[in-house]
């Protein structure tokens, strides 16, 4: 057998006595490198060269010591793992990454770290969507109970038809509601033109009962026969918004006034309150700005509308005014 056939390789680095040793084996011949301090007495660099059983001792010394390395870094690895599995399980946000330079324990930690910040953004979207139906079924709710009292309540069969027949839109537009909820994330799709006149009218109808027991009053002005390209529910649950919002906050006359500006259509919503103090009203559109949440409905309005392509701002703060704006027929 020749000397070259013997010749294997084993290469390995460790920290020694805090020099940088690399161990290089070819066959029975054993070499150590020192690159970071003295080895016997010298100054690196130093080649030792060392008798094959010397040789083998060191080489499985140092082999030794990287598997040691190895095994704490696995182990602190899988520590950090399970701290992971327990923080996810007892509902905690996202959480901090580590790497332990090993491929395997560090893409799997990394993996768990993106499930858990999945989860969390996924915990919210369900707390959004229960505060979100919570604050969009209450009014609806109260408005429906007090149609059902008002026909327990009469005897006159034209006015049990009149109130039932409002009382079934009110339980359609429940149930529109809920698929608005749903669907908001998703993409609208094509946008119908629907007419202006026949959405306030319901409005008008289903809010008398809540505005007679506010002793308040509301008044849709404008030319009549305006259209919109907006999907019908949407547009009831913008208006609814600002309506029980000007009921909640507001005071007197609440106005919707609509008219036509260039190929848009604007809807106003104003009442006769103090308005919105000055601190708040650059924010109102977010997610419970005041006290009592009233910025809920508000953001849950704004987003409807610019998913039919339109607007929703604060146009003035005191007294509060809303617009809406809305591509009228023809446009996209």
């Amino acid at each position: 057998m020749t000397y070259g056939s013997l010749v294997r390789w084993l290469l390995v680095s460790v920290a020694v006595g805090g020099a940088a040793v690399t161990a290089l084996v070819l066959g029975p011949v054993f070499f150590v490198v020192a690159g970071g301090g003295a080895v016997l007495g010298l100054e690196p660099p130093v080649w030792v060269v060392l008798a094959p059983a010397a040789g083998a001792a060191i080489a499985g010394l140092a082999a030794l010591t990287v598997l040691r390395v190895i095994d704490r870094r696995r182990s602190r690895g899988l520590t950090f793992i399970t701290h992971q599995i327990e923080t996810i399980r007892e509902g905690g946000g996202a959480l901090p990454r580590s790497n332990v330079g090993l491929a395997d324990i560090d893409a799997t930690t990394q993996a768990i770290a993106r499930l858990a910040g999945e989860l969390a953004r996924q915990r919210a979207l369900d707390q959004d969507f229960a505060a979100d139906a919570s604050h969009q079924l209450r009014t609806p709710l109260t408005a429906l109970l007090m149609r059902l009292e008002e026909i327990a309540e009469t005897d006159d069969l034209d006015d049990i038809r009149d109130e039932a027949a409002v009382a079934v839109t009110q339980v359609e537009r429940l149930s529109g509601v809920v698929d608005t909820l749903r669907s908001r994330t998703q993409d609208g799709g094509e946008v119908p033109e629907i007419s202006l006149d026949s959405v306030l009218a319901g409005l008008q109808r289903e809010y008398q009962p809540a505005f007679t027991a506010a002793h308040r009053t509301m008044r849709v002005d404008g030319p009549p026969g305006l259209a919109v390209r907006c999907a019908p529910m949407d547009l009831s649950q913008i208006l609814q918004g600002l309506i029980e919002n000007s009921l909640a906050h507001g005071a007197g006359l609440v106005t919707i006034t609509m008219r036509g500006s260039g190929g848009s259509v604007v809807l106003e919503v104003q009442d006769e309150g103090e308005g919105i103090p000055s601190a708040i009203a650059p924010h109102i559109f977010e997610r419970s700005v005041t006290s009592s949440g009233s910025g809920l409905g508000l953001g849950l309005a704004r987003q409807l509308a610019e998913r039919n392509g339109g607007r929703l701002e604060l146009v003035q703060a005191q007294p509060a005014v809303f617009a809406v704006f809305l591509s009228g027929p023809g446009r996209r």
